[in-house]
């Protein structure tokens, strides 16, 4: 484990490789699993107020999930999490004309309807950030559906923490990221010598 801060990180997002391969996976991460993706208590109230301009977006099957589940759900450890279609998909996806899926919110972002561009959880993955009351844990998560993005950045070779760059700044911060950069170069550095 590696310390910057108040975050503990896992070694493998600065070993490991990753790069999305949308055209391989088409957006499993949105429509595979059994829990919508993870919300901050912080995060409830912007779901509550850009949600009327996320609205037009979504996919009738979603707005029926929100209608009926509300815009976000807990789980049996009282974490919140996004509303799921059917148990499966999250309620906020979209699918463009290859049947990929796409961040309702993140469109509705990228159209200028909205100021925030998707739970920083989404944002972040493969990463996983567990906040505790004295620290955050920084761990990669790995998960199948993923395997043609770490063909990808192994090809590409592209760490973890690299292709997550702007999620890792939006949550800690500018000057965070820059000590990241610093101590991954000497782990790797470290790791050739030795």
């Amino acid at each position: 484990m590696i310390q910057i801060g108040k975050a503990l990180i896992s070694e493998d997002i600065i070993e490991k490789e990753f790069v999305c391969n949308l055209s391989a996976c088409k957006g499993a991460c949105c429509v595979d699993g059994d829990a919508g993706a993870p919300l901050s208590k912080d995060e409830l109230p912007i779901l509550e107020a850009i949600y009327d301009k996320v609205k037009p977006f979504l996919t009738a099957q979603g707005i029926k999930a929100i209608e009926e589940q509300g815009l976000y759900t807990a789980n049996e450890y009282g974490e919140h999490e996004t509303t799921l279609v059917g148990g499966k998909d999250c309620a906020y996806v979209i699918f463009d004309e290859k049947k990929t899926a796409l961040c309702g919110i993140e469109e509705a972002y990228n159209q200028g309807e909205v100021d925030w561009k998707k739970p920083i959880s989404c944002h972040l993955y493969p990463i996983r950030v567990q906040d505790y009351s004295e620290f955050f844990a920084v761990n990669y998560h790995k998960w199948e559906i993923c395997d043609d993005a770490c063909s990808l950045g192994k090809e590409f070779q592209v760490p973890v923490y690299k292709f997550v760059k702007q999620a890792l700044i939006r949550k800690f911060g500018e000057d965070w990221y820059a000590e990241l950069e610093k101590v991954a170069e000497e782990y790797q550095k470290d790791k050739k010598e030795n």
